[in-house]
């Protein structure tokens, strides 16, 4: 059984309670991030905490809750939930309670958090993606609760047999709906560059070390649209899935002309995380 936390209760996920008042009804207004826990431990935690203490700040939230104590709220819920193998952490924080106005005062932050099997995916599995352009705000940097282009995004992939919807402005690409794109482009792991359009990735940071620390050939860059399809390998990935190749996009053939670095890239990455 799947168990959560709200505000210093836990509860059986479909039995946990929340006040109508929790912003986060009225406006979407908080933020949140997803960690895994993986052989005992959890996966790049502390950059998932960085991550969502700086989404906090960034729409004025002071972070209420210290890293051990967000640590021993997961350890139990862990302990609750009884994953047999690997299990996802979702957490979020809201403003806090309060009778709805689109102006706030002095709130006291909420916290509510989730533990949920896990099924590890194969990285050298393939998926399909589709494009779209890129309609969302410009904040997109910040791990908002205010997903719904991104939800109505990924429900149009799953009726087309999709994984993802890949997004663009222009022609330059930014990020998919619930994940992050990379590609392998002339011999080079190509990572797009942080902006105010895209998430800092946690598994776009490691992909980045992995390739700084292992010698793989890289850079940061954006990329188009029209060399996404040309490309040796496209790569989707994000926290709770690791990352995979892409077979297909708007239903044309793409990648598999990366074999050997792609394999390299998956193999330390898949070191990393089970280490």
């Amino acid at each position: 059984m799947n168990y959560g936390y709200y505000n210093g209760e836990y509860a059986p996920l479909d039995e946990l309670k929340a006040p109508v008042t929790d912003r986060a009804f009225y406006f979407g207004d908080g933020v949140y991030d997803v960690t895994t826990y993986v052989n005992g431990g959890y996966f790049a935690l502390d950059d998932h905490f960085e991550r969502f203490e700086n989404s906090c700040r960034l729409i004025d939230i002071e972070p209420a809750w210290s890293r051990e104590e967000m640590t021993r709220i997961f350890d139990r819920l862990v302990e609750l939930t009884k994953p047999e193998g690997d299990a996802l952490i979702y957490f979020q924080a809201s403003r806090g309670n309060a009778l709805r106005d689109h102006k706030y005062g002095e709130l006291t932050p909420s916290f509510m958090a989730y533990c949920k099997p896990l099924k590890r995916v194969d990285m050298y599995g393939y998926v399909k993606m589709r494009t779209e352009e890129d309609i969302r705000f410009e904040m997109c940097n910040v791990k908002t609760l205010n997903l719904l282009p991104n939800v109505l995004a990924a429900q149009r992939a799953k009726k087309e047999g999709c994984y993802e919807t890949v997004f663009h402005r222009g022609q330059t690409v930014t990020e998919g709906s619930h994940s992050s794109v990379m590609i392998i482009s002339g011999g080079k792991v190509v990572i797009p560059p942080l902006s105010n359009h895209i998430l800092p990735s946690v598994t776009r940071k490691y992909v980045l070390r992995i390739c700084e620390e292992n010698g793989l050939p890289h850079e940061v860059r954006t990329f188009t649209v029209d060399e996404m399809m040309r490309a040796d390998e496209v790569i989707v990935g994000s926290a709770s899935a690791m990352f995979r190749r892409v077979s297909h996009i708007d239903g044309k053939p793409v990648g598999g002309g990366a074999e050997k670095l792609y394999g390299r890239l998956a193999g330390e990455y898949s070191k990393l995380y089970n280490s």
